[in-house]
């Protein structure tokens, strides 16, 4: 069934609108639609991460997008670098042409020109994308979300169940690294079984690992769960991380409560700043940070990810943000802890360039994205990363961020990316 206001077409086009429902950009066919282009939303909302998942080049807060490009004009929407050209020339059009004929596949192994390591992951949420991710090569998973086992129910999971279901994605990827995070409900993630007293504000109330300490019950439980898992699949290498650490007592705790259950690499996600501020405190018992780009740049920006007016502001390439991050990789350089991302700033290979410079070490991603940023990270030495980090770090917006660095990476657009 065809979503409320889509067009009714048989031939591919480029889908351009005010804004784009997530439940609606869910149900896209990544054949019929070559790219999204929208006025509002912005590039950390659900619309453009569910987008990037699909395969669909997106460009989202393109202030102007439904004015400029009339129905049936052409246009080149280029979802790496977030260019939207109008009109273009046939030189271009040809370019363009080229650059999409070309199909890039990830040989498992991420790296610089200079051959420096760099994990290039895979976002996960079930057993369908685990086997997604394993046969596009990826080297492991930066991010199990476990919410889908816990989603639409109105009792929790039995251990059991758990068990079976975080095995089924462990057994998609032996001897290689998975990292699984503890339940992230909360705010837009409401759970009927964990239900508190109403938040005036969900984004900033019980939410992540907040609602351990309202319900230890089901922290334990998971960690049981994971756990048996872990002991069902002993050749997979399994990390376990929580949700919105926000103190170093939290994270202190989470380690202990880990090592209760047998399970010896427990890290956390930095996603508010008073983690990355903390961050060499926190990773003195942490054994590993994984950032959470969306929002960390939700909290620091203090503008709701989800808000169309709010889109200039919801951007990782916010040199604010790029500051957080910086002083997150220099408190795990401080303990010797590695720091990975897995938002959708992973996934734009000029933005995965920049954090490589920053001190990030792995990068997690929508499958269909490790590719590119492969590709990209394959054409440039580790001291241009620096540079270009460097660049991005002094730059005044984000605008300028996106815009200086692009220009110091001319191997990008020799790639089309």
């Amino acid at each position: 069934m065809l979503a409320p206001g889509l067009p009714v077409v048989d031939e591919p086009y480029i889908l351009v609108a005010p804004d784009l429902a997530p439940s609606i950009a869910a149900t896209l066919d990544e054949n019929l639609v070559l790219a999204i282009v929208t006025d509002g939303a912005g590039p950390t909302s659900h619309t453009g991460i569910i987008a990037n998942a699909k395969g669909i080049p997106a460009v989202v807060a393109a202030i102007g997008a439904t004015e400029m490009l009339a129905p049936g004009s052409i246009a080149l929407v280029n979802g790496s670098s977030g260019i939207v050209i109008s009109s273009p020339t046939d030189e271009e059009v040809e370019s363009a042409l080229k650059h999409a004929h070309v199909v890039r596949t990830f040989d498992g192994h991420g790296r610089t020109k200079d051959g420096r390591r760099v994990g290039v992951l895979a976002n996960v949420g079930d057993t369908a994308s685990a086997i997604e991710a394993a046969s596009a090569g990826a080297e492991g998973v930066g991010l199990f979300r476990t919410e889908f086992c816990f989603l639409d129910r109105v009792a929790a999971p039995s251990i059991d169940e758990q068990v079976e279901q975080y095995g089924e994605v462990f057994a998609q990827f032996p001897g290689k690294k998975v990292v699984i995070t503890t339940l992230d409900s909360g705010a837009d993630k409401p759970l009927p079984f964990l239900t508190f007293d109403a938040d005036e504000n969900p984004a900033l109330g019980v939410r992540g690992y907040r609602t351990a300490k309202r319900a230890p019950e089901l922290l334990n439980a998971q960690l049981e769960a994971i756990a048996q898992a872990k002991y069902d699949h002993p050749t997979t290498d399994v990390w376990v991380m929580a949700p919105m650490i926000s103190t170093v007592d939290e994270a202190e705790d989470f380690v202990a409560a880990c090592a209760a259950h047998g399970l010896d690499t427990a890290g956390v996600m930095i996603e508010v700043p008073s983690a990355a501020f903390l961050s060499g405190h926190i990773l003195a018992s942490a054994h590993f940070a994984s950032i959470g780009t969306n929002d960390l740049t939700q909290y620091a920006m203090a503008a709701d990810r989800l808000m169309g007016q709010l889109a200039q502001f919801s951007d990782s390439w916010q040199p604010a943000v790029l500051s957080l991050i910086d002083l997150a990789c220099k408190g795990g350089a401080l303990q010797g802890r590695p720091i990975g991302v897995f938002g959708e700033a992973a996934s734009n290979p000029a933005l995965a360039i920049v954090l490589v410079g920053l001190g990030v070490s792995t990068l997690s991603m929508a499958p269909r994205a490790m590719a590119d940023v492969a590709a990209a990270l394959a054409a440039v030495e580790y001291k241009k990363c620096v540079e270009v980090a460097r660049i991005a770090l002094n730059a005044r917006s984000a605008r300028e961020a996106r815009r200086s660095v692009r220009e110091a990476l001319p191997e990008l657009a020799a790639l089309g990316l």
